[in-house]
């Protein structure tokens, strides 16, 4: 397994402390009721948060240590808000923000050139995305976004893809242990000759092999555009099935379409 640890100029990372439940807890109601160190050592416990976050983000153009100042602004904006009254754990609040922080910094230092409407519905889906999150603890998907802002689907989810960093042709998007399936397999060939409608007629074929959940989930993940997480909950099925029934049709589909 590939090393992400995550460098900071001037932190032992090591040397981090982690804050128990009944801690943090201890913390917030000192800070609510004026402790004027609580908040320091709330942001001190939760620094390994932030740089678990990072890991994820693995984004090789900007400094660690610019992403980390910004991972943290989202961390005290998280701790700012946190209401102890309501059932979610401080982590399950407070990664959507400290990540939305973090992907709002990198869209606004991305070279790639998208229409200022694109980006204005883009930032209005996100911004009601965060503020739903915070007031009712769940994620809204791309449909009732689209309701709530009187647009299509489709609009949203173009608009909110268009603010992601580009990734390169030869970026992996599957492997099940055996062949890798890269994003320029998934690109069409202009120089290939063959007819359309009977490469349709085969892709409509194969895709019609699949079982209807299978189906189902490609439809929700690639036309719709909603996350696994998303479409779990559609289902009411844990995340771990849809991305095991997703593998499983993606592999169906490059069997057939061998």
């Amino acid at each position: 397994m590939a090393n992400n640890k995550v460098l900071i100029s001037g932190i032992s990372t090591s040397d981090l402390k982690v804050l128990s439940g009944d801690e943090m807890k201890d913390l917030f109601i000192k800070m609510h009721n004026g402790d004027p160190f609580a908040r320091n050592d709330l942001v001190s416990g939760n620094l390994k948060l932030v740089l678990s976050i990072l890991r994820k983000v693995n984004n090789k153009n900007e400094n660690p240590d610019d992403l980390f100042q910004v991972g943290c602004f989202g961390l005290v904006k998280a701790i700012d808000n946190f209401d102890l009254s309501r059932d979610v754990k401080f982590s399950t609040y407070a990664v959507p923000m400290i990540l939305g922080e973090i992907k709002r910094y990198l869209r606004d230092n991305n070279s790639i050139r998208v229409s200022r409407s694109t980006k204005d519905l883009a930032y209005k889906s996100l911004r009601l995305k965060e503020e739903y999150f915070m007031e009712k603890g769940e994620e809204l998907s791309p449909q009732e976004i689209a309701d709530r802002l009187n647009v299509t689907t489709y609009d949203i989810v173009f608009a909110l893809e268009s603010l992601k960093d580009p990734v390169s042709m030869f970026e992996p998007i599957y492997n099940d242990g055996g062949d890798t399936i890269y994003l320029y397999d998934q690109i069409e060939d202009k120089k290939e000759t063959g007819s359309a409608i009977e490469n349709r007629l085969v892709t409509t074929d194969a895709v019609n092999s699949l079982n209807e959940r299978e189906k189902h989930i490609l439809n929700e993940r690639y036309i719709i555009g909603k996350t696994q997480m998303e479409i779990a909950k559609d289902m009411n099925i844990s995340q771990a099935q849809v991305s095991r029934l997703e593998k499983n049709a993606i592999k169906q589909l490059k069997k057939t379409l061998r």
